[in-house]
């Protein structure tokens, strides 16, 4: 059975069901990725856990070394990636609480480190379509069993707009890539995306809004409080 990876925040690692195998600690040619992975088995299914911005949430979303990550999950031989996001929703029919299954990008990041094609190795790879679509049909179907179960809406499709962070956006840039009819913003996955598609590593993003980032007239301005919040709902 191929092996699965989950790269997300520390939360992800206190799931229930999951049985830890062991940590290991790698080292990269890119440097160090955000911490150990952790390999253990899920209903099953061994998978390899890396929290993104590491333990205690050190690295801002520029710091992190997307490189080294996508690089240790290579050599921990998983063929399939999912990306747990956080997300801002930029459409008043994605509430916070749902989950957006993102199949598009649209990049505002200067500052990341998101090719492994440098210092004389050049490739060009096809970013048309930046997610496994696979992968991304198999988080449907769970999305469908496991949403349905749980009550909470899931949306099949949306685009991404990945800003640099770690600041939130300005009301004046929120309504503009509302203009775009972006669905969701975030801070992180489109370096992951990349990389794995480089690294071919099939890579799918299971994302959730958290908050409606600072467009929406009838609704706070998104904060840190507002976002864990929603993720302990």
């Amino acid at each position: 059975m191929p092996r699965v990876g989950l790269i997300g925040g520390s939360g992800l690692y206190n799931m229930t069901g999951l049985e830890v195998i062991k940590k290991v600690k790698i080292s990269t040619p890119f440097g160090d990725p955000s911490g150990e992975f952790i390999i253990g088995r899920l209903e099953g299914v061994e998978c390899v856990f890396l929290p993104r911005h590491g333990y205690g949430h050190v690295h801002n979303p520029t710091e992190v070394n997307y490189r080294a990550n996508i690089y240790g999950m290579k050599v921990l031989g998983v063929e399939f990636l999912i990306g747990v996001s956080a997300v801002g929703s930029l459409k008043d029919d994605i509430v916070p609480g749902e989950v957006v299954l993102v199949d598009q990008f649209i990049d505002r990041t200067h500052h990341r480190q998101h090719t492994f094609f440098e210092n004389g190795c050049v490739g060009h790879v096809s970013m048309a379509h930046p997610v496994c679509e696979k992968l991304r049909e198999y988080l449907y179907e769970s999305c469908e069993e496991a949403c349905s179960s749980a009550k909470v809406k899931f949306h099949a499709h949306g685009t991404y707009v990945n800003m640099e962070g770690p600041a939130f956006s300005t009301i004046a840039e929120s309504c503009l890539y509302c203009s775009w009819d972006a669905d969701v913003i975030g801070m992180t996955c489109l370096a992951e995306a990349r990389l794995a598609r480089e690294a071919e590593i099939s890579y799918a993003v299971l994302a959730m809004a958290t908050d409606y980032d600072s467009w929406h007239p009838n609704h706070d301005n998104v904060s840190v409080d507002a976002v864990v919040a929603v993720l302990k709902v």
